[in-house]
């Protein structure tokens, strides 16, 4: 079977694993649903008024997006490297021609492919609930693209890390949240400590190149870039780290 063979037919079979748990499809959607609706519309925004979300609901986008494009491939890549580490499933897939780096690659796809869906949902719910003003930029699905492989490939070193699934999504939570609220996403620099180095998370240049993609105020190509170098190494990393056996 050749390489695209190999891909096709793992990304075939890690999509019907997603879609066979309702309870994952379920709160992939929702949960983002659930945020909008809290902070969009109950919260809402009062620009100018001064503290937290003060300004143009369209700023939040890139938030609302994280939230998605961070926990969803930390928690589902993670728990899916640990449950084939546990049941010995690399072990056998060492047995056939499907590299690791192929394995990784269809769990990312299929990844992309969902949370793109989310994203485009989360990002129409804020146009009609919130009245926000959002732009559909090309750049803005290289953004999407790439922070998921990012962080496809962190969920992935934690898998083969941590001693459990349990472990997984505790270290999945552990890093997704501070690095939510800490990333110019919900919170504006502005508001954060002067010598917090947000510039250390890559989830900073993700948030950056959303909002300039959505709302064309600021640089896109600068935080592409800098993403795409850490998608790069953190795949390289990532895969390289997946057990080849028990």
């Amino acid at each position: 079977m050749s390489r695209l063979g190999r891909l096709t037919a793992e990304t075939r079979a890690a999509s019907l694993a997603f879609l066979r748990r309702r309870t994952a499809v379920f709160f992939t959607f929702f949960f983002p649903v659930i945020i909008v609706v809290i902070f969009g519309v109950l919260v809402q925004t009062q620009p100018g008024g001064g503290g937290l979300f003060t300004e143009p609901p369209s700023f939040y986008a890139p938030g609302y997006l994280a939230v998605v494009v961070l926990f969803t491939p930390l928690s589902r890549v993670g728990s899916e490297v640990a449950r084939h580490r546990d049941g010995n499933r690399f072990e056998k897939l060492a047995t056939t021609p499907l590299t690791r780096t192929e394995w990784l690659l269809a769990q990312t796809l299929v990844n992309v492919v969902i949370i793109g869906i989310a994203g485009l949902l989360i990002l129409g719910l804020m146009v009609w609930l919130t009245g926000a003003t959002i732009r559909l930029s090309g750049l803005l699905f290289p953004f999407v693209g790439l922070g998921v492989a990012l962080f496809c490939a962190v969920g992935a070193m934690l898998g083969s890390l941590a001693d459990s699934q349990d472990g997984v999504i505790a270290a999945s939570n552990g890093i997704a949240l501070p690095l939510l609220f800490l990333s110019e996403t919900f919170v504006p620099q502005t508001l954060l400590p002067t010598w917090l180095p947000t510039w250390l998370s890559p989830l900073t240049y993700f948030s950056r190149g959303v909002r300039a993609a959505t709302t064309g105020t600021g640089e896109a190509l600068g935080p592409l870039a800098v993403l795409t170098v850490c998608a790069v190494v953190g795949f390289a990393v990532g895969a390289r780290l997946l057990p080849r056996t028990d």
